[in-house]
């Protein structure tokens, strides 16, 4: 009996088409250098925290690094969106493949570097404005770190380029040397002594993005054999198609970025500590939705990409919305387990010293209630994958409008009969909004054959 249910389950998986293995084998590669990225970037904060403590220098430290990388990391979030599916699309074509690298990447290091001394040369100006509440001495502390970081600002756009080559060529190395920047600032925190020098945050923080860019670069070329010599041009024709699928998916991106200020707003109506709360609990549901969620986008984007390209639809689509159920189906399992270690996982995490036992409490119930969300944004990812591939960046933008329109209105009303939990409540209501946006177009819509980055006609959806 035993034997024939074994030989079944064979059967089944000796049937299941390539792809869908492909899917898996990346996901499973994925999630292990994800997890170890995320330990690692946790013994660099804790490794800042026991050197510098809540100091100015910390303060200074997270300022400048927003402010040098702000800018160039939400244009590389949308760039990495449209490179897989374009450079997937140009493999037949070197030249063009190559040209059309060579001048994003010179683009963006010229952007990165514009970008940092700008911060630098008007920062007396800025301070005032933006950090007008920090003591003069951190405020100088800040206008070093912005110059001595800014490799980081400059190197951001090639990063994201290798990285996308890689995903292009199938590989998912460049996931786990994310975590090359937090061992570098690691290592030079924990061999300094002097808990007042800026000196170990920034040779840290900036040495680490210089191997990342530089070992990503050697790999990016090994795996697809393109030399991509940088060069500050915009010659090449997929720049039009480019700029406009950027422009279009900024806007999903800027309001996506609303969700958490809107939050904050509704939170702080709540009274004094909501919004730490709420600051807790979304770090505790970030990790959980990050560490699917960004296995199973990488694994699924370049596939998706090969499988259009291929002109395949139906199959695209039909793989697209098989994945999403089964990440839903995970996401509503890993909810239900997450459910039932919250209160141990807070306490562990954050119950000492001014945190009580009531914060844990608090804490708690809004990460259960934020747990909703789970189910839909990993079904969601998927299909995002999908629209990316199929250059439907209009159609994203509109789901996203739809989306926080629909958070908004769960805010108003479910604040009123839950307090603080009605805000988490309508985090979920958004996102299932969301989810049922992109089922309902992939399963009625027509195919999209326009052309993204890859081409110079035909503006995207």
């Amino acid at each position: 009996m035993l034997s024939a249910a074994v030989q079944s389950v064979r059967r089944r998986l000796g049937g299941v088409h390539q792809d869908h293995k492909r899917i898996a084998r990346s996901a499973v590669v994925l999630l292990i250098f994800v997890i170890a990225g995320k330990c690692i970037g946790a013994s660099k904060e804790m490794a800042i925290a026991y050197r510098y403590g809540i100091s100015g220098t910390v303060d200074a430290y997270q300022f400048a690094l927003t402010l040098v990388t702000w800018l160039p990391t939400m244009l590389t979030n949308v760039l990495a969106v449209l490179l897989v599916p374009a450079l997937v699309s140009l493999k037949e074509d070197k030249s063009q493949r190559n040209g059309f690298l060579g001048e994003l990447e010179g683009v963006g290091l010229a952007l990165g570097l514009a970008s940092s001394l700008l911060l630098w040369l008007f920062w007396p100006y800025l301070a005032d404005v933006i950090a007008g509440s920090l003591a003069e001495s951190t405020r100088d502390m800040c206008r070093a770190m912005i110059i001595g970081m800014m490799p980081v600002g400059l190197l951001t756009f090639t990063i994201c380029i290798s990285s996308a080559r890689l995903q292009a060529s199938g590989k998912h190395i460049n996931t786990l040397l994310e975590c090359v920047p937090a061992i570098g600032l690691l290592v030079f925190v924990l061999a300094s002594s002097n808990r007042e020098s800026i000196f170990p945050l920034v040779m840290g923080t900036s040495l680490g993005f210089v191997v990342q860019a530089a070992w990503l670069r050697v790999l990016a070329r090994r795996a697809d054999k393109m030399p991509v010599l940088p060069r500050v041009s915009m010659r090449a024709k997929q720049w039009p198609s480019t700029i406009r699928s950027m422009g279009m998916l900024t806007i999903g991106a800027v309001v996506a970025s609303l969700w958490l200020p809107i939050d904050q707003y509704f939170m702080a109506q709540q009274g004094d500590g909501a919004i730490a709360t709420l600051g807790y609990a979304n770090r505790l549901l970030s990790l959980v939705l990050s560490m699917g969620a960004l296995a199973i986008t990488r694994a699924t984007l370049p596939i998706l990409a090969e499988i259009l390209h291929r002109g395949d639809h139906a199959r695209a689509r039909s793989t697209a919305l098989k994945w999403s159920g089964i990440m839903t189906t995970l996401g509503l399992t890993g909810s239900l387990f997450a459910y039932a270690l919250a209160p141990y996982v807070v306490k562990l995490l954050f119950q000492k010293g001014a945190f009580t036992a009531d914060d844990t409490l608090a804490v708690t119930t809004l990460f259960r209630y934020g747990l909703l969300q789970v189910p839909f944004y990993f079904g969601m990812c998927v299909l995002v994958q999908l629209f990316a591939s199929e250059t439907r960046y209009r159609a994203i933008s509109v789901i996203s409008v739809i989306g926080f329109a629909t958070k908004i209105v769960g805010n108003v009303v479910l604040v009123r009969f839950y307090g603080a939990q009605g805000v988490l409540l309508a985090t979920g209501i958004g996102a299932m909004a969301v989810l049922a946006c992109y089922i309902f177009w992939t399963r009625f819509a027509p195919p999209f054959t326009g052309n993204g980055p890859q081409a110079d006609t035909s503006a995207p959806e």
